[in-house]
């Protein structure tokens, strides 16, 4: 792989998917952290502060997650539809290196949404005077960007090979899946069904578990795992990107246009 070529074209689609209005994601979030801090004081009472930390992390995982799946599936799809595919794979561009670009340039892209919707959180909190760890908010968000670049890689791989709108509908369940593969395996156990453990158990294996990245929950108490276990769960899913990513370069380099 030629890094320049994969940085020309991570530069290219993120200028793209940027020019899509992507940054109106910014606008609707400060509008909600403004209503909340607006409504909540009225709706709870003495817990308004904790809630306002769970509805702005909650908040913005669920937005990055929205564009992840909405522009990563189309990432490719829009390349091939658009046929600047057949003009892009004739150059001395490999098509790994279209997909790491383009995984790069998303990723760089929802940095930047994420970036600016944690300053304006933090700032929201300092400013409604509400008490919370700067350092466990700012660690959960960057393991939330991982979770999203795992996320893109999962809406790349169905995009390379089936439509968009059944690539989302298949990311959206990798998605939903992710954060529930560990209860739905404790559940199984439970059932003491061997054939429900053996299915339960080859889903945890295959679908990321994208729950080792969610740190939210505690993260709003100034609570964080280990070291040794943030560090675990960084490298598992920085691997499970490179395999997802390897995956999708072998089934579109069997494509043909």
């Amino acid at each position: 792989m030629n890094l320049i070529r994969i940085w020309i074209i991570a530069s290219n689609g993120f200028r793209e998917v940027i020019r899509d209005r992507i940054l109106y994601v910014i606008g609707f979030f400060a509008v909600v952290l403004a209503l909340s801090l607006r409504l909540l004081p009225e709706i709870s009472v003495g817990a308004d502060g904790k809630i306002f930390l769970d509805v702005g992390l909650g908040l913005t995982s669920f937005l990055g997650a929205i564009v992840a799946i909405f522009v990563g599936t189309a990432l490719i799809n829009k390349e091939i539809e658009k046929r600047t595919v057949l003009i892009l794979i004739p150059k001395p561009i490999s098509r790994a290196e279209l997909i790491v670009g383009k995984h790069l340039g998303l990723c760089g892209v929802l940095t930047v949404v994420i970036t600016i919707m944690t300053a304006l959180y933090l700032g929201a909190l300092t400013w409604a005077k509400i008490t919370f760890s700067p350092f466990s908010l700012i660690v959960s968000q960057v393991y939330l960007l991982l979770e999203l670049a795992v996320l893109i890689a999962v809406a790349i791989t169905f995009g390379v090979f089936t439509s968009s709108i059944l690539a989302t509908l298949l990311s959206f369940g990798i998605y939903v899946i992710g954060h529930l593969s560990s209860d739905l395996l404790e559940l199984a156990k439970l059932s003491e069904n061997p054939q429900i453990t053996a299915l339960t158990e080859s889903i945890y294996l295959v679908v990321p578990n994208l729950e080792r990245f969610n740190l939210k929950n505690t993260a709003v108490y100034g609570i964080l795992p280990s070291s040794s276990e943030l560090f675990i769960d960084a490298v598992y899913g920085i691997i499970y990107i490179v395999l997802l990513l390897t995956v999708s370069s072998f089934i579109f380099s069997r494509r043909q246009f």
